[in-house]
């Protein structure tokens, strides 16, 4: 794992939108693996000042996710394929039809997660973009998450809707169960790059990159992949 520590939120956000935007340059019709949640919110700010100020074109990129709310529909403000579409789609002009995420309203989870997982296998991902939860989850596996997991349907640790509580009017609101890309799904992907900001993130930090590859730490994982990037701001990083 290569581990790039910078100063502060500002400068994590660049660096990350940075190797986005090298994969988009490199490759016009590349897939790019996304996450929703606080952390990325710098790096898609930066993705799209850049193509207005460059005019980077995103005509043919296509876009996995890694999960949704079960019970929210595209259309609910704290649903992710809204967030992605507000905070990142609309600002690229990315096509809606070149983008994916689980539909979190669909009745027959099992026959969803398939689907999903048939739809990663046609769209192999050129860079997977991560954040870390504060218990070492990524994307929505919590701690005790097979290794080899497909895309499933999880209940979510008290922590991670303790973290997400902020995005909603009220705790009681979070939903408590989520569609998820497996661990053996984000693993597939060609280049990781995984964000982590805030001293509230030094503890999983720690675990990840020195502790045990355990699926008690899902995110210690990543230290068996080839190709991934942690980028950690010095609050974060502080336990390394």
């Amino acid at each position: 794992m290569k581990i790039v520590i910078v100063e502060d939120y500002k400068e994590l956000s660049a660096k990350g939108a940075r190797l986005i935007l090298d994969t988009v340059k490199q490759n016009a019709y590349a897939v790019l693996g996304l996450a929703t949640g606080t952390t990325p919110l710098g790096v898609y700010a930066n993705l799209i000042a850049e193509r207005e100020k460059n005019g980077t074109s995103y005509a043919h990129i296509r876009t996995v996710n890694l999960d949704e709310y079960k019970g929210l529909p595209a259309d609910h403000e704290q649903s992710y394929a809204y967030f992605m579409r507000k905070n990142l789609f609309d600002g690229l002009n990315i096509d809606h039809e070149n983008t994916n995420i689980e539909n979190g309203m669909a009745a027959d989870e099992a026959k969803e997660c398939a689907r999903y997982d048939t739809l990663l296998q046609q769209l192999p991902r050129d860079v997977q973009l991560l954040g870390l939860g504060s218990n070492g989850h990524i994307a929505f596996n919590e701690p005790g998450t097979p290794f080899g997991s497909g895309t499933h349907v999880v209940e979510l640790a008290e922590s991670t809707v303790k973290d997400n509580a902020r995005l909603f009017a009220d705790i009681s609101e979070v939903p408590r169960k989520a569609f998820t890309m497996g661990i053996r799904d984000i693993m597939q992907a060609k280049k990781i790059v995984i964000l982590a900001s805030g001293a509230n993130k030094a503890e999983a930090v720690r675990k990840m990159v020195r502790g045990a590859v355990t699926e008690q730490v899902p995110a210690s994982v990543l230290q068996l992949h080839p190709d991934c990037t942690l980028i950690a701001d010095k609050s974060a990083a502080s336990m390394l």
